[in-house]
């Protein structure tokens, strides 16, 4: 396999940064100082990531203005992917369950590959992604969880080194997205939820990072498994509560 070049592994995460803070065409990056802090590279890489991404016309620099994001190109779009599952998943909340089928099937394979192909790079940004998810747990909005579990994922795709499914994962990020805050508002009704799930998290990254495939398939599984068992022992308890609480039929 050709090793991908740093500049182009430095886009793929500008890529991500910018899906998973949500910046829209317009929105402008944060500094090349602050971007090389947070990917742990020097600021010539991310000036040469940037200017891939700018050839791309995915993002423009002003002179002494910054750098600001573009929509993507026509056709090249990956909210184009998703758009019609979104209203669908929107109308009806119970789609929720093909996007954890989808998610057992790509995330399984993503995590196979991860723990063949990870880097020491990779491997530190997993961990970094890990601790950023934890950290954020049981705070005011948590939205910001929800980007970080989408986040996580996403970072177990792009360390597969595989461009189509990562390519497939970016597509659906905004959906997964979507789906993690709906999975999380049900499932930290639970009690003790949350050490179950951190748990899962970290054994699958401890899987990737331990470099065996079939450990991390599984742990992929296993929490792909746990978030669908609960979601529906949610919705059971919550149909025979209203079954429970429904007024009797007005006789006429």
């Amino acid at each position: 396999m050709k090793p991908m070049r740093l500049s182009d592994h430095i886009a793929d995460q500008l890529e991500i940064l910018i899906n998973a803070r949500g910046l829209k065409p317009g929105d402008r990056l944060p500094a090349e100082r602050k971007l090389a802090e947070e990917l742990g590279v020097s600021r010539s890489s991310v000036r040469e990531a940037i200017q891939k991404l700018a050839s791309r016309s995915r993002l423009t620099s002003r002179a002494g203005g910054g750098t600001y994001v573009n929509a993507p190109l026509p056709g090249w779009s990956d909210e184009a992917i998703v758009d019609p599952l979104a209203g669908l998943f929107k109308d009806n909340p119970a789609y929720r369950y093909d996007v954890l089928e989808i998610r057992h099937a790509l995330e399984g394979a993503a995590a196979f590959h991860a723990a063949l192909r990870a880097t020491d790079e990779d491997k530190d940004k997993l961990r970094t992604c890990f601790d950023a998810m934890i950290a954020l747990h049981d705070r005011e909005n948590p939205m910001d969880e929800a980007r970080a579990d989408a986040t996580f994922h996403l970072t177990i795709a792009e360390t597969s080194h595989n461009l189509v499914l990562l390519q497939v994962m970016r597509g659906l990020f905004n959906l997964l997205q979507t789906n993690i805050s709906q999975n999380l508002e049900k499932l930290y009704t639970l009690p003790r939820v949350f050490e179950p799930l951190s748990s899962q998290h970290r054994e699958l990254m401890e899987a990737v990072i331990a470099g065996d495939p079939e450990r991390a398939r599984l742990a992929a599984h296993v929490h792909i498994d746990f978030v669908h068992n609960s979601l529906k022992s949610i919705d059971e308890d919550e149909a025979r509560r209203a079954r429970a609480f429904r007024p009797p039929s007005a006789k006429v």
